[in-house]
Order: structure tokens, then C-alpha cells, then sequence
């Protein structure tokens, strides 16, 4: 079954390819350290008649790479082609459909949906006739004169769709589309879509949607583009081999969703060992925001039944309700602690997580403050400031300006906030939330 996976060969140049990037990079300067880049080196072909998913976990640069393609962004570097010409402003033809539904609450179903024709310059009748065609197409008719406020989460993003498809354009761009839905209403419009695209009822030569929905991107999409990230690159290209309708429960489409999650699971996280680490090493991590009891309770979960020990990443994603976005940083932050591995979409509790797990209170503290001196060099960085200092304290901001040198502000943010839940908890050290400063307990003195 292994073959139902299989790298996607690089399209021919033909006469229906829409879009073209190549060598794309996006970055953007920081003063006085290096430039943060977003995207590097990627390249897309994109043509009529094909679903194409972009899938990678929040930062990878697939919603940067959707503006590029948009022409709303230029690229640092590499070169972006519509239809042959080169792209340098908003592509024609090109509409998009956003996450968060980007409606105007105070404009009815009806005026919201014509707003891109009405931009157009089209005439009035001419206008009210498409519109009433695609609220009908996306199953909407009867709502016509309704407000924002009056739909469910679900319709909302109906309206959003149509108001994309009213302006026939020949490539529909969605971002994350289904992620501010609920699993059934997501389900549901996931379907029609699908449906209507099988049946050619959707006026769109093709179209490509940033997800980082394993699933999702089986269910619907023709090729997908697995992103690695900081930064973002196309770490695998796929083509996946279904028909539609497609059947999640067909063990070639499980086998193939569990390819996936073993091609973003297979990077393994090296230690630091501290007293080794490089000059600059021990501010190049960049942390998820992940309190200790949420790591503590997956570790607990897989030690128990059915797993005991070892359990299968999509399988574990279903159970417990967990996106990619969720689950895989909680398992990559076990690893980087050495309390669990990944291997080929699964995850095992090593020793020490076992240990970590069957320990009472203090032995988990005492587990944890050794994996985190061992493994993750800014713990024992700060430790050591705050032992050399004779008040013991030390301003978090120098550490955060030296964050910031390797990563965006917010991933420095969420890495010290990330690192004092942790430190906290195994007692190597407290911060004062005021005084923004780490300082040492008596006891730890």
C-alpha cells in the first residue's frame, strides 16, 4: 500500500496553468540583528482543473505564500507569474475566502454578496441576478434579505464563499476556511464544496487552501504541499490518488493520512546538552505556549489503556479532539524532553515519561528539572545569570532581546512565557510578573 503515496512529478508548462512561483522568499528586516524569513525557497505551479492544499502547522508561511499568490504581496525574492506574465499587483481573476467570514454586519446577505461586482462597475439587475445565483449555489436561498448577526457560524462563511464565487473568478483562494466552524457545520460545507467542484458547478478553474487539517487536505484536495517551518519551505509535494467522493474510512485513505502525519513527525529534536551548547544556541528554540498539566495529562493518557505506552497520531488526534496545530506540538515538546519520541506517525513514552508519569508530585519535579538543564539550553542560561547575581534576579528582558535576534517577537514571547510555566514547576526558579524579572526562591538559593 506503500505506493499509494507518492511524490508528485513537477507539472509541464500548458496553456491552463494559472499560476507560476518560483524561488520564493519573504522576509522581513529587523534592526540591528538578522532579517526574519518567513518563506524560503518555495516553489508552486498551479493550473485549471486541480485542488491544491497547503499543509503545515501556524507559522510555516502558508497564508503569507496565499497573499503571495494573490499578488497582494511581492516577495522578497524569486519570481511570481500569472497566466505567463509576470505578477506585480492584485491578480485578476483571483478571490479569496477568509477564516474569520469578513462580512460587513450591517450589509444584508444579498449586498454583502455583490460587493465585488458592484466594485466591477456591474449593473444593477445584472448584479442582483449573479448574486441570487450563487446564494442559491451554496445553499443560502430564502436568506437573501438576513443580516450577519442573524446566521449561524456556518451560513456566515456560506455568505463569505458566495460572495468569492459571484465574481466567477478562475482561482478561488481559502484560508483555513472551515477552522472557525464546528466539526459538523465544517463537515457539512466541506461535503458541498466538494460536491459542487465534482459536478462542475463551481464557476472556478481551480483553487488552493491553506489547512494545517490533515484530513481535510485528503478529503478535498488533488495535490498537497506538506510545509516544514521557521522557515517555511515545501518540505514534501503529493499527489493524492482518490476519486471523489472519498471515503475517510477506506484503509488506503487511512494509510495514506498516517503516511502524512509520519512525514511531519519524522524531523527528531536533538538534545542540548548545556554545558556543549554554542555561543547563541540556547536562544535559536522557539517554544510552543504549552502548560506543564496539558503535557503532563498526555502523558497520562497515553500511559493508560488502550494505549499503554504507544498510540497512533491520527488515531489519538480523533479521540481526544485534537487538530494538528494542538497535537503536534505537544509531542514534539515530549520529545525535545526526552519523555517521548515520534516515529512514523506515532508516539511512545520513553523511560523517563514512564517515570515522569508512575512519580509523585516532587519525583516530577525533580524529573523535569533535569530533562529541562539537560535539554533546553535557555533553562540553564537563565539559571546560571540568576546563581551569578548576588541579589539573585535578573530583568527577563535582556533574555527576550536576545530571543528576538533569532525569532519573531511573538514566538520570543510565547518561548519565555513557555519556559517559566516549566521552570516553575520543576522549582528551578519563579518570575515576578510586575518587576518582569526571573529571581531564585530562598529555597533554591
Amino acid at each position: 500500500m506503500d505506493s499509494t503515496l507518492r511524490v508528485a512529478a513537477p507539472l509541464p508548462d500548458a496553456p491552463d496553468e494559472l499560476i507560476r512561483i518560483r524561488n520564493c522568499r519573504q522576509s522581513y528586516h529587523k534592526e540591528s540583528s538578522a532579517d526574519l524569513v518567513v518563506l524560503d525557497d518555495v516553489d508552486l505551479t498551479l493550473t485549471a482543473g486541480e485542488i491544491v492544499g497547503l499543509l503545515g502547522r501556524s507559522g510555516s508561511g502558508k497564508s503569507t505564500l496565499l497573499r503571495i499568490a494573490s499578488g497582494l504581496l511581492r516577495p522578497t525574492a524569486g519570481e511570481v507569474t500569472w497566466r505567463g506574465a509576470p505578477l506585480r499587483g492584485p491578480a485578476p481573476g483571483v478571490a479569496m475566502v477568509f477564516q474569520s467570514f469578513a462580512l460587513f454586519p450591517w450589509l444584508t446577505v444579498q449586498a454583502n454578496v455583490e460587493l465585488g461586482l458592484e466594485a466591477k462597475g456591474v449593473q444593477r439587475a445584472e448584479r442582483e441576478r449573479l448574486a441570487e445565483e450563487a446564494i442559491d449555489l451554496i445553499g443560502l436561498g430564502g436568506y437573501e434579505n438576513a443580516y450577519p448577526k442573524e446566521l449561524s457560524g456556518g451560513m456566515r462563511q456560506r455568505v463569505g464563499l458566495a460572495r468569492a464565487l459571484v465574481v466567477h473568478p478562475d482561482l478561488l483562494l481559502m484560508d483555513e476556511p472551515f477552522s472557525a466552524l464546528d466539526v459538523l457545520t465544517a463537515e457539512n460545507l466541506r461535503t458541498d464544496l466538494i460536491e459542487l467542484w465534482s459536478e462542475k458547478k463551481l464557476p472556478v478553474k481551480a483553487v488552493l487552501i491553506v489547512t494545517h487539517n490533515i484530513e481535510e487536505s485528503v478529503l478535498m484536495c488533488d495535490r498537497i504541499l506538506v510545509f516544514s517551518s521557521n522557515p517555511g519551505r515545501v518540505a514534501h509535494e503529493l499527489r493524492v490518488p482518490f476519486p471523489h467522493p472519498r471515503n475517510r474510512h477506506d484503509p488506503a485513505f487511512r494509510l495514506f493520512v498516517d503516511r502524512i502525519y509520519g512525514l511531519m513527525t519524522r524531523r527528531e529534536t536533538p538534545a542540548i546538552d548545556a554545558a556543549a551548547a554554542k555561543p547563541g544556541s540556547a536562544f535559536n528554540q522557539a517554544l510552543p505556549e504549552l502548560p506543564m498539566n496539558l503535557m503532563a495529562g498526555l502523558m497520562e493518557t497515553l500511559a493508560e489503556q488502550p494505549y499503554r505506552g504507544r498510540a497512533d497520531l491520527p488515531l489519538l488526534a480523533g479521540s481526544l479532539q485534537l487538530e494538528l496545530d494542538d497535537l503536534l506540538p505537544l509531542g514534539e515538546s515530549l520529545q525535545m524532553l526526552r519523555f517521548a519520541e515520534l516515529e512514523e506517525g506515532d508516539i511512545r513514552l520513553t523511560a523517563d515519561g514512564l517515570r515522569f508519569v508512575q512519580g509523585e508530585l516532587d519525583e516530577r519535579k525533580r524529573i523535569l528539572g533535569a530533562s529541562l538543564m539537560k535539554n533546553l539550553a535557555l533553562v540553564p542560561a537563565i539559571r546560571q545569570v540568576l546563581d551569578e547575581r548576588w541579589n539573585h534576579r535578573s530583568r527577563a528582558e535582556r533574555f527576550r532581546d536576545e530571543l528576538e535576534d533569532h525569532m519573531s517577537p511573538d514566538y520570543a514571547r510565547r518561548t519565555l512565557q513557555t519556559v517559566i510555566g516549566w521552570a516553575r514547576y520543576a522549582e528551578l526558579f519563579d518570575f515576578d510578573e510586575e518587576a518582569d524579572q526571573f529571581f531564585l526562591d530562598e529555597d533554591d538559593d
